[in-house]
């Protein structure tokens, strides 16, 4: 699935399952939300922290996709083609960090 068709997918859904949007700020906050269960379980899980035992049934990829739904609503509403931005996006980095992390002494 490309990330047009993710977009299109969940417009889909929001408009005959979810109703409507939430608003751009119950989706920053359910955004944030999503990640901080994302980060419990790796902090948990492959962190320095135990991992309680109602944490060990949950599904690291799930979590992901949770926030990777909100994250699609709030690009729908704003009217963000996620697809034109992430490949801005890469040929920057790709620019920018050509040499940088072959020339980090931390990383060799």
């Amino acid at each position: 699935m490309t990330l047009e068709e993710a977009q299109k997918q969940v417009d889909d859904w929001i408009k005959t399952v979810g109703v409507r949007y939430f608003n751009e700020l119950t989706n920053m906050a359910q955004l944030t939300e999503e990640v901080g269960e994302v980060a419990r379980i790796i902090s948990r899980r492959y962190g320095e922290q135990s991992e309680k035992e109602s944490d060990k049934e949950k599904d690291l990829g799930e979590e992901f996709a949770d926030v990777l739904f909100v994250l699609i609503c709030l690009a729908n509403q704003t009217g963000v083609d996620l697809t034109e931005a992430f490949n801005k996006r890469m040929d920057n980095k790709t620019k920018r960090d050509k040499d940088r992390h072959k020339n980090n002494p931390k990383l060799q």
